[in-house]
């Protein structure tokens, strides 16, 4: 019989499903049962218990969620109520942080790292909204708070066009508009990604020659980059400051300021696609080995506080 038991969704496209059976593998190793495909899509709550294909969930040692697009608001919503009975991976918290770019930005500014300077207009205030243009030299970036993949972003490079956005904005019924400048940069980025507090692996990628985002679902190319010291303090810092056990840090450098720009911080970094890793990405064993640790620690910790709190109870 196991030690200890965990609960496992991931994406399965793009070499997921390859990546999947070296972590269950692991674990198996360590004397941990993985259970696999437990969408909380297919889950449901009833008296107490939150069960997902005849499995409690809620007596699981730990739950691994590793899948960025297929996220309904029914399965977050889940998400959040079993985070509070055990161990998540990232954790409600830090996920919920993660997918929205206002309080990811304010987070990160408090904590004194760099971000596009930002602003969060009401939608009622169009004064404030063209006000803000023209205090940034004519261009801002309008971006959706939440969502992923460079959609819904639109780069606004006048204040005609955005006269011409915002008709379209009023029709969607968001209560606000978040906007950030537009950095001036050579169309390139840095994905930096973390596991637990230590740095995994490096990347870039290249926006498109017509276009601006650097994202691959929008065009963007990978290639290949080496971290200095100081983009990597500055990710480990990010994903700390934003308490994300996993964390993919996107930075961009500066040209006007000369200096880093933390964009965003992703709490599901994809792992290195075969054909990536055939060009020379090879950080997804190390990236494996430590989330492996990672689930292993909190497996741990989850039945030690349960063992203390019945010592407790005697």
């Amino acid at each position: 019989m196991p030690k200890y038991t965990v609960g496992m969704w991931m994406y399965s496209n793009s070499g997921g499903t390859a990546i999947q059976a070296k972590i269950v593998n692991q674990l198996r190793d360590r004397d941990i049962e993985a259970i696999t495909d437990l969408n909380l899509g297919h889950a449901n709550a009833h008296n107490g218990t939150i069960t997902c294909h005849n499995v409690n969930m809620e007596e699981l040692d730990a739950f691994f969620s590793y899948n960025a697009g297929q996220q309904t608001p029914y399965q977050v919503f889940l998400y959040q109520v079993l985070n509070e009975s055990i161990p998540c991976l990232n954790s409600f918290e830090s996920f919920s942080l993660s997918e929205d770019k206002l309080r990811t930005s304010h987070r990160l500014s408090r904590a004194g790292i760099r971000t596009p300077d930002y602003r969060l207009c009401n939608t009622k205030d169009k004064p404030m909204l063209k006000n803000t243009i023209r205090e940034w030299g004519g261009r801002l970036v309008y971006k959706p708070t939440d969502g992923w993949g460079g959609m819904g972003i639109v780069k606004v490079e006048d204040e005609r066009s955005l006269d011409m956005l915002i008709p379209f904005l009023d029709q969607t019924n968001i209560p606000h508009f978040y906007v950030e400048r537009f950095i001036n940069y050579d169309m390139t980025d840095y994905r930096i990604d973390i596991v637990d507090g230590e740095f995994v692996g490096c990347y870039g990628r290249q926006a498109p020659k017509d276009d601006w985002k650097t994202n691959v679902t929008s065009g963007g190319s990978v290639i290949r980059r080496e971290p200095n010291d100081e983009l990597v303090a500055l990710a480990i810092k990010a994903a700390k400051v934003t308490g994300l056990d996993i964390a993919g840090v996107d930075v961009i450098y500066d040209q006007e300021h000369e200096e880093y720009v933390v964009l965003e911080v992703n709490g599901i970094p994809a792992f290195a696609t075969p054909e990536q890793e055939a060009a020379g990405l090879t950080f997804n064993d190390g990236k494996i080995e430590r989330i492996v640790n990672l689930i292993e620690r909190k497996a741990i910790e989850k039945r030690a506080s349960m063992q203390a709190a019945l010592t407790s109870q005697l």
